[in-house]
């Protein structure tokens, strides 16, 4: 009887697959990037996942996150481990903290690589800082209006926050655009995965355009 990644496996290989699977991929964020990110790779066949965000869910999250009116209030930690459990059957770390510089070391020692889907610079910068200090693989998925990009750290700037922006919850934001750059960044890293590759992507959704960046990964 077919499994339950069983099209996936069709289309990647058996070995690709079993790297996916052992791969430690810690995703820094779960918002309209991470949690999103997230789900895709747990139905892909990713196993070894760990995701750190210490906010609860709020009701203006639901139309750009993955979360049921049922998780408002709920860790988005918490909410996440069992929405992938019940998807997938597989079980995910989940750490309601604060990333900081006392415990980056020690949140993001085991990973073999990070995703950073924070949505602020201080945070950003600190993931890139550790990151690139560490020798640690990177990239960066990042929204802004009608524009994304998937990059990896080597060459990375981290986007200033706006001065004087909107509040934190009233920002344009299209669900398809979020949906494509985790399409996306899930590519990029299964890729990854697979042979090393870092391909790097920004992606405009007024004009629907998705171009290749080469710069220097």
């Amino acid at each position: 009887m077919p499994g339950k990644q069983h099209h996936e496996l069709i289309f990647r290989g058996e070995d690709v697959m079993q790297r996916l699977a052992e791969t430690h991929i810690v995703v820094c964020g779960a918002g309209a990037v991470g949690s999103n990110l997230v789900e895709t790779l747990a139905r892909q066949g990713a196993a070894t996942i760990t995701v750190i965000d210490k906010d609860r869910v709020e009701e203006h999250n639901i139309s750009t996150q993955v979360w049921l009116e049922e998780d408002v209030g709920a860790k988005k930690v918490d909410a996440l481990k069992n929405r992938v459990y019940d998807a997938t059957g597989s079980e995910i770390e989940g750490v309601g903290r604060t990333l900081e510089q006392a415990n980056v070391k020690k949140l993001l020692a085991d990973a073999d690589l990070v995703v950073d889907g924070f949505d602020n610079h201080a945070s950003r910068a600190l993931v890139s800082e550790h990151c690139r200090a560490a020798a640690l693989p990177c990239l960066h998925v990042g929204l802004a209006a009608d524009y994304a990009e998937v990059l990896w750290n080597e060459g990375y700037t981290v986007p200033r926050d706006p001065p004087d922006g909107p509040d934190v919850c009233d920002y344009p934001m299209a669900r398809n655009l979020i949906t494509l750059a985790v399409s996306l960044a899930a590519e990029v890293i299964v890729r990854f995965v697979a042979d090393g590759s870092r391909e790097a992507y920004t992606l405009t959704l007024g004009d629907l355009r998705v171009n290749r960046e080469e710069r220097d990964q």
